[in-house]
């Protein structure tokens, strides 16, 4: 299920006594938790109520143990059990192994399905893995831990936002803060915060105090308060290459080396933004919106914004410019690594060699 209808649920009806938490996206997990503990444990018996445990620390047996236990302090209780994974044995070989060292001993999976045929009344039991997402590599291993713990019929699934969700998110919490933020605006803090929700979330508290509901949120406010938003420097870096305007790509790196900005990390940057470009190019993808969906496909985080952006790389540049700027950024890594007398110099050659 999603955390939204995991919210409509509890809010309905009493939760479940056993719960499997998976993915890596931390905003929703909190609502989803602060929701569970307000609907099981009164206020004043939230501190004695909610119980922590970490899996990498204790072992499975020992939490369902403690949720057998009643509570002298509680009646309802909610036991949160983090680092989920690292219940399941490491091989085949190693539950092989455990059956012949325990002997008849029951194993971790049939011990927590005994639980389940006779759960505790008033405890709620949530397992919580946090640490792998739903694509690339971590797909696997997500769904060894979804086997591990299938006899829990409710899992509730933590993607990561969308660009759809994260922008309606920005927008909602502007109303709710009531700070001017332009259309303009917008995209610079969605970009600075990659489209993390819990970043999101803190950069607007931060605006809020910072700004007021009294003016406009501007990009220098912005660049001031939120990590990253040099980013836009860049892209207009990128953008001035692309015009072969060498007066105006000098002039971005000046207002990065003014900004204090670690130029090696905006060397990063820069070489991430023409390896996109380059692989929309051949990819044949030629807008905005095929780019989401390409390079999502991919398990890359991918917004629309980021999306145009990278798209206007890829139109400046012909296939050839961009592997020719991929091998000058690679010589000019190179040279940040050597002994030099300014990282400055090393990226103005940059310049001047994307310019010719």
């Amino acid at each position: 299920m999603t955390p939204e209808q995991f919210l409509a649920r509890i809010e309905k009806r009493p939760p479940a006594p056993v719960y499997l938490f998976v993915g890596p996206e931390p905003y929703m997990r909190r609502m989803c938790r602060e929701a569970l503990v307000a609907r099981v444990l009164p206020a004043e018996m939230r501190a004695e109520g909610l119980t922590q445990v970490d899996l990498s620390e204790t072992s499975l047996s020992a939490v369902l143990d403690d949720a057998r236990s009643l509570s002298l302090f509680a009646q309802e209780r909610v036991l949160w059990v983090s680092s989920a994974e690292t219940a399941l044995p490491r091989r085949l070989s190693s539950a092989g192994s455990d059956e012949e060292d325990e002997g008849a001993a029951k194993s971790p999976v049939a011990q927590l399905a005994a639980y389940l045929k006779s759960p505790t009344e008033g405890t709620v039991l949530v397992f919580d893995c946090g640490r792998y997402e739903f694509t690339g590599d971590d797909k696997a291993k997500l769904e060894r831990v979804v086997k591990f713990y299938e006899a829990i019929p409710e899992i509730v699934e933590l993607r990561p936002f969308t660009p759809e969700s994260v922008r309606a998110l920005a927008q909602e919490l502007a109303q709710q803060y009531k700070l001017k933020l332009g259309m303009a605006e917008l995209p610079l803090l969605l970009d600075a915060v990659g489209g993390d929700a819990s970043r999101l979330i803190a950069e607007m508290e931060k605006l809020f105090l910072y700004v007021g509901p009294d003016r406009k949120v501007t990009s220098d406010d912005i660049r001031d308060l939120v990590p990253n938003a040099s980013q836009t420097t860049i892209f207009e870096l990128v953008n001035a290459l692309g015009r072969r305007d060498r007066a105006g790509a000098l002039k971005s790196l000046d207002l990065l080396v003014r900004d204090g900005e670690y130029l090696p990390l905006a060397l990063t940057f820069l070489g991430t933004q023409f390896r996109l470009a380059l692989a929309a190019r051949e990819a044949g993808v030629r807008n905005s919106q095929q780019a989401v969906a390409h390079f999502t496909r991919q398990g890359v985080r991918m917004w629309r914004d980021r999306a145009e952006q990278l798209m206007k790389t890829a139109d400046s540049f012909t296939s050839a410019q961009l592997q020719r700027a991929l091998q000058v950024i690679y010589q000019a890594d190179k040279g940040l690594r050597d002994t030099r007398p300014d990282d400055r110099v090393v990226m103005e050659s940059l310049v001047l060699s994307l310019t010719n």
